[in-house]
């Protein structure tokens, strides 16, 4: 199956200094992609870059085969959907108006609605679980329920990718699950290819296709979580002491 979103050869980093070079991603549709790596490592660096908050230093990022450069702003918003970890703070919008927001692309300037924008709001907002409070002020709810409204505005926008910064950071462990959950039924369901950041090994573990390993300098692995999650690389990769590291995570309650 061919890549939905590549890399190659890419370069990124800060004022035209490369921090990581030959960033080689390939993210299927279907497929969930995540990075892993210690904090500072340049997971969000990497993300940044491939949506272009960051100018990349060298290299070529690929949308549906074609180089980013060469898509419209506005065809790319039809075709990415991203969730940074920057929190939102919308002022007396609904939940229901910020999913509606991820409607923008297509409904122009003036933002006004059809009816079949409306629909496509509330089959987002029932696809994760948002339909009991999407008429609560954003700035009322919990922070796993705004995660599940900002899923619900980038599945708005009918994206092909969605790619996410830490959308668990803030969350405690039963929220973590439920929002990973609700995201590997949206891959499945829509069939949308998905590369995000995570730090929690285990969720990693637990939901990606495939895992890049992040070092600081360079991508030092690329393969699946059980080519990977192993008690002697994550040590390694980590810089753990031997042994602290238990692969196994039976406790955790995960419904792929």
């Amino acid at each position: 199956m061919a890549a939905y979103l590549e890399t190659k050869a890419l370069a990124v980093g800060y004022h035209g200094k490369p921090l990581i070079e030959d960033v080689a991603l390939h993210v299927q549709r279907g497929r969930i992609v995540t990075l892993i790596g210690p904090n500072g490592s340049g997971k969000s660096t990497i993300l940044k870059t491939i949506i272009g908050q960051l100018s990349k230093v060298s290299g070529t990022v690929f949308l549906d085969g074609k180089a980013m450069e060469a898509h419209s702003r506005n065809e790319i918003a039809r075709r990415m959907a991203i969730l940074m970890t920057a929190r939102m703070e919308p002022e007396l919008m609904t939940c229901r108006d910020v999913v509606s927001s991820g409607r923008y692309p297509y409904t122009g300037k003036l933002g006004i609605l059809t009816s079949e924008d409306r629909a496509i709001v509330e089959r987002s907002l029932a696809q994760v679980g948002g339909l009991d409070f999407a008429d609560r002020l954003f700035a009322n709810i919990s922070d796993g329920q705004r995660q599940r409204i900002l899923l619900a505005r980038a599945l708005c926008q009918e994206p092909e990718i969605i790619v996410l910064d830490e959308p668990t950071s803030f969350l405690d462990i039963r929220y973590k699950l439920e929002l990973l959950t609700v995201l590997k039924r949206m891959v499945r369901e829509n069939d949308l290819a998905v590369l995000l950041s995570l730090h929690e090994l285990e969720l990693a573990e637990r939901i990606s296709d495939t895992v890049v390993c992040v070092a600081g300098d360079r991508i030092d692995r690329i393969g699946t979580p059980e080519e990977i999650f192993t008690r002697e690389y994550i040590a390694k990769l980590y810089q753990m002491e031997h042994g602290k590291y238990d692969p196994c995570f039976d406790s955790l309650e995960f419904v792929p």
